[in-house]
């Protein structure tokens, strides 16, 4: 098992990112946390080479981030994101791969992925994901735009019923949940509002909540499935 002893008495708001890496090759995860510590922001605080290990080292580290290879033998990248969501529901699961057609993108996003990352990435976009991602924020390659939006089309044809939004959202929950699926990032969110980005992270966290999500990709599929989105969006 690979993983530091959890830090007491660090003050949360200036402490870094804490992050885990799970990936199957050790020469890959040298070189991402050397990416990962580079600029002070975030740390490494464990590692994993399979999707078992990546499970025990989130559960004993309670990690901010976790970087998770789709392709891992024994259990895999999806039911190991699956399985961190239900004992660390806190954390952001950034899904590493290597090619920008990955057909497991959606199967991640309903696992509670927060995104997908490429692995050519270079050094600095690594290190923006992470914040932008802890910071609430989902990440998708353009390229794998595409994949999502076929998705969305192909959900809002289905020809289940249609409940309409869940009515123990409030009207402002609404509003910022048509946002979030817009693809408006918390201060987008606070400065067309009016309102603070706290105070969006606190929307957004009790929405996925109220509706059992897992995450903000999750949140814009259900607001388009129920048409909660003009047509001209």
């Amino acid at each position: 098992m690979r993983g530091e002893g959890v830090t007491a008495g660090v003050d949360s708001a200036t402490a870094p990112v804490r992050v885990v890496i799970a990936d199957d090759h050790d020469l890959y995860r040298r070189g991402m946390r050397v990416v990962v510590e580079l600029d002070g922001i975030a740390e490494v605080v464990g590692e994993a080479s399979d999707g078992n290990e990546a499970v025990e080292v989130c559960s004993r580290m309670q990690p901010d981030v976790v970087l998770m290879d789709v392709r891992m033998p024994g259990v895999g990248g999806i039911e190991a994101c699956r399985r961190i969501r239900s004992v660390v529901p806190s954390a952001r699961i950034l899904m590493l791969t290597m090619s920008d057609d990955e057909s497991d993108l959606f199967e991640a996003i309903k696992a509670g992925a927060s995104g997908y990352l490429l692995k050519d990435l270079p050094g600095e976009e690594v290190a923006g994901a992470i914040r932008r991602v802890h910071d609430g924020q989902a990440i998708i390659p353009p390229g794998m735009a595409a994949t999502l939006l076929q998705e969305f089309t192909r959900l809002s044809q289905d020809p289940a019923p249609v409940i309409g939004v869940a009515p123990q959202l409030t009207d402002r929950e609404v509003e910022v949940l048509r946002l979030v699926a817009r693809g408006r990032a918390n201060r987008e969110i606070a400065d067309q509002l009016v309102i603070s980005e706290n105070t969006v992270k606190n929307h957004v966290r009790n929405i996925l909540e109220k509706l059992h999500l897992h995450s903000r990709v999750e949140a814009a599929v259900y607001a388009h499935r129920q048409h909660l989105l003009p047509t001209d969006d």
